[in-house]
């Protein structure tokens, strides 16, 4: 079970931030969060992960860099962060019946549902078991 005061298996993030942190990420999903362009390179390295991804169903790599907007490194409310979780959780499942999702992603490329859903369970997944859920 998941509490303010879960400790965490690695990272810098505690179960606040992270909460926060995933909040921001599937926000992006929503068009609420627009991430900053990036060099091909990185993007070229983020499509190869995503396949990766696909191919060995492993999951996201600990401390793996992210974008500045999604770095969550202040104080928040436990409760306040969990219910916004839960509510935005909710609008990307309404966003994915109606088929609203962006068919683009700056660090994947081209996006699927298929891909929107796999990915956010993935990097939701990732987080959990970081606090040990």
């Amino acid at each position: 079970m998941l509490s303010e005061n879960s400790p965490r298996k690695w990272g810098k993030m505690n179960v606040c931030q992270m909460l926060k942190h995933c909040d921001l990420v599937l926000q992006v999903a929503l068009k609420k969060v627009e991430l900053p362009r990036i060099n091909v390179v990185y993007k070229s390295i983020g499509i190869l992960t995503k396949a990766e991804m696909y191919v060995f169903n492993n999951g996201i790599p600990r401390n793996m860099p992210t974008f500045q907007k999604l770095i969550v490194n202040f104080e928040c409310d436990f409760d306040e962060s969990k219910a916004n979780l839960l509510r935005t959780l909710e609008e990307f499942r309404e966003a994915c019946k109606k088929n609203s999702l962006p068919d683009h992603h700056r660090l994947f490329g081209n996006m699927t549902e298929k891909d929107w859903t796999f990915l956010e369970y993935k990097h939701l997944d990732h987080h959990l078991k970081q606090f040990n859920v």
